[in-house]
């Protein structure tokens, strides 16, 4: 549940390349581009047009992990990548497809992004890095996250319901002694529902419920309410597997940079917006003076799990969790 999709497919890596490509002719475009007739940085000719090595150096840098000794076939793969995307690019400009509103409309939008993630970059280029006490204060200060690290292997339902069969679901698995019981009120009451399993680490769950997960013992549930319905996550197994401090200096550094580097691109956001005049027009014009300030004093609220609504539910030391064979089996599964 927690797991990002995977590129399974030379389909996939293609598009993905190619993405890539078209990432690194924004960005060069927004840097003036590379300097044209220098045979030394021209990698490839696509008909008229050239590809230069600036191109392929560009994607290259935003692949992590990249080693030495896979840098030659990576290259040539993005080399790939790009040739079929000049192609690409070549025959849509014959067909005219450059002067259509919608595509014109997307290439605004992605060089506005780009010009928007550069702003980003240039606020966000002068933040400090975190000193070796206060990534060690970041260290003590989260022992779920390092000295006390768990990888849990999770079961989980997510189960469709209304309010009112939510307050019943709700209700059940406060005073269910074991998770058999939830699953024979979920198939009694027919509630569509679907099963799962994986193995998380403590860093690959939500911050925020992260301390709840830890005082968990195997067989024991969080209730999540969630958008249409709940899950159910069943803890069926945990294993102890802390994180030194030498370890977990590179992630700790990471987090501390990015929510410096947030706050500061924030402060700067609302400092230029209450120093910029902006007119609230049209539809939009009633609710300007309102709704402008309170845009400007303040971001949009996150979602956040309520406490109360997040319950630890014993199952009892018999139960090994969900059997999600046989679950799918009695109940309707969602699509």
């Amino acid at each position: 549940m927690f797991n990002a999709p995977l590129i399974n497919s030379p389909l996939q890596a293609r598009l993905g390349l190619m993405a890539l490509a078209t990432a690194a002719m924004l960005g060069l475009a927004a840097c003036g581009g590379a300097k044209q007739g220098d045979a030394t940085q021209v990698a490839a000719k696509v008909g008229k047009e050239e590809i230069s090595v600036h191109q392929i150096n560009f994607i290259l840098e935003r692949q992590p992990g990249l080693k030495p000794e896979q840098l030659d076939t990576a290259s040539r793969q993005v080399l790939e990548g790009l040739i079929d995307q000049e192609i690409a690019v070549q025959r849509a400009h014959e067909l005219k497809l450059d002067q259509e509103p919608r595509v014109l409309q997307t290439l605004e939008a992605a060089r506005r992004d780009v010009l928007a993630r550069a702003y980003v970059e240039k606020v966000g280029g002068n933040i400090t890095k975190p000193t070796a006490d206060e990534i060690k204060a970041y260290y003590d200060s989260k022992p779920a996250l390092f000295k006390e690290r768990r990888v849990y292997a999770l079961e989980e339902l997510q189960v469709q319901a209304n309010e009112a069969q939510l307050k019943a679901l709700r209700d059940k698995v406060s005073t269910a002694k074991n998770i058999n019981e939830v699953t024979a009120f979920i198939q009694a009451e027919k509630l569509p529902a679907r099963a799962s399993q994986n193995v998380a680490a403590a860093e690959a769950l939500p911050l925020q419920l992260l301390d709840q997960f830890a005082k968990l013992k195997p067989g024991q549930a969080l209730f999540l309410p969630a958008q249409g319905g709940a899950r159910i996550v069943v803890v069926s197994n945990v294993k102890d597997e802390p994180s030194t401090l030498e370890r977990a200096t590179p992630m700790i550094e990471r987090a501390l940079f990015n929510e410096r580097r947030a706050k500061a691109v924030d402060a700067d956001r609302k400092a230029l917006r209450s120093a910029t005049e902006v007119a609230y027009l049209g539809k939009f014009a009633k609710p300007a003076d309102g709704a402008a300030s309170a845009s400007a004093a303040s971001p949009a609220p996150t979602a956040a799990v309520p406490a109360a609504a997040t319950q630890a539910v014993s199952t009892g030391a018999a139960a090994s969790g969900i059997d999600a064979g046989s679950l799918d089996k009695g109940l309707a599964g969602l699509k």
